[in-house]
């Protein structure tokens, strides 16, 4: 999974070239030079820096003009692992990767965030040291933790804040938990924002503008601009769930308020309107099973399901202008019904500019969204410039 590389003219730095080896392209010295404006004594130095931390490597010869071929060098992406970590309201989904998110281990366990940080975060601790071992690895090779959080998470200290699904979790200082119990830098956020990070990164990296929308028990969006995520000045843009809606005006939300769109469209609420109704529903699993039993008073359910979630988007659609709109979460996977639903209104009531081209489609990513997303935030922090400059120092 690549990064989109933006290196000035003129280079300052061992960790800012090193940027230009994050596509995995193979570079010489001379290319490097020709790229940078810099000297070729300065890029011979920090070239040595690179190779000496185990960064680079010799990957072969370039073809030759005259005289002794160049020599390539290309990213090792595998000199260090990462800890990808995806906690969902009772999941917990890790995965160990190389620099380049390439997976090499994962593992799954039902594990209910209500049971609380402690329990919670000793399984991660557990899981972890266990995935590492299982990989060949050692902690020492472990240099980084991503993790993301079912709820509002403030991202500049990792901690969750007010929770609606996360009882006894509100200001717990979940990087420095996990750090003492792994022993590496932790960077935490809410699992909406990895979720469109895996997505964007792994299978539309082209893509400057996208929306990814969540819709499971709760819901949420991540929004890709101009190719990097927002996230707002404390961490909490996108948080389509708690937007108000008009058919939703007496209904009480989780959040305290009446009428959000979560507490009409969520898959609770779904599930809690079909079980009035007679069905086997609690859950938005639930819900799934009996659209795709071919229920329909489900089917029904989840199509205007789609339409009271299109109503919200559709106003989102306007403010950001996405040139995609990315459908993920559990109820992502009653397919085409929710979908359908969701696209009569944006395209009706958008404008024909902002819709014109637009597409919405479903997740290609689904359930490793998460922790493709978790690996790609802990990624940047441990590749960025100055990181790189720490670790050669």
């Amino acid at each position: 999974m690549s990064q989109p590389v933006r290196v000035a003219t003129r280079t300052t730095g061992a960790g800012e070239l090193f940027q230009l080896f994050r596509n995995g392209s193979a570079r010489t010295r001379a290319e490097l030079v020709r790229i940078t404006g810099q000297s070729r004594s300065t890029i011979a130095a920090r070239v040595d820096s690179l190779l000496a931390a185990g960064l680079i490597a010799p990957a072969g010869e370039a073809s030759s003009t005259g005289g002794r071929p160049p020599t390539t060098f290309a990213f090792q992406s595998d000199v260090r692992v990462l800890l990808a970590v995806d906690l969902g309201a009772t999941h917990a989904r890790l995965a160990l990767t190389d620099l380049a998110a390439n997976v090499l281990a994962r593992t799954y366990a039902t594990q209910p965030i209500a049971d609380g940080p402690e329990s919670v975060l000793t399984h991660v601790v557990t899981a972890g040291r266990d995935l590492v071992a299982s990989a060949g690895r050692t902690l020492t090779d472990l240099v980084a933790v991503g993790v993301g959080l079912p709820g509002p998470v403030e991202h500049s200290t990792g901690r969750p804040i007010n929770p609606p699904i996360m009882p006894g979790w509100d200001d717990t200082d979940v990087p420095a938990i996990l750090a003492a119990g792994l022993g590496t830098t932790v960077l935490v956020d809410n699992d909406v924002n990895i979720m469109a990070l895996g997505e964007h990164r792994t299978w539309w990296p082209g893509v400057a503008d996208m929306l990814f929308v969540k819709l499971g028990t709760g819901i949420g969006a991540g929004i890709i601009s101009e190719g990097v995520l927002h996230r707002g000045a404390q961490g909490s843009a996108g948080d389509i769930g708690h937007v108000a809606v008009p058919s939703g005006a007496q209904v009480p939300c989780r959040c305290g308020n009446l009428g959000c769109l979560e507490a009409i469209a969520g898959g609770a609420a779904i599930a809690e309107t079909l079980a009035r109704e007679g069905l086997a529903a609690r859950t938005s699993s639930d819900v799934v099973a009996l659209v795709r039993s071919g229920d329909h008073a489900a089917t029904r359910a989840v199509h205007q399901a789609g339409r009271e979630i299109g109503s919200v988007l559709a106003a989102a659609v306007s403010l950001l202008n996405p040139s995609i709109v990315v459908i993920g979460g559990i109820l992502a996977e009653a397919g085409e019904q929710l979908v359908a639903g969701i696209r009569e209104v944006v395209y009706r009531r958008s404008l024909p500019l902002a819709t014109q081209d637009l597409q919405i489609v479903l997740s290609k990513g689904r359930e490793n969204a998460g922790v493709l997303g978790a690996s790609a935030m802990a990624i940047d922090h441990v590749l960025s410039p100055a990181e790189i400059e720490a670790l050669i120092a």
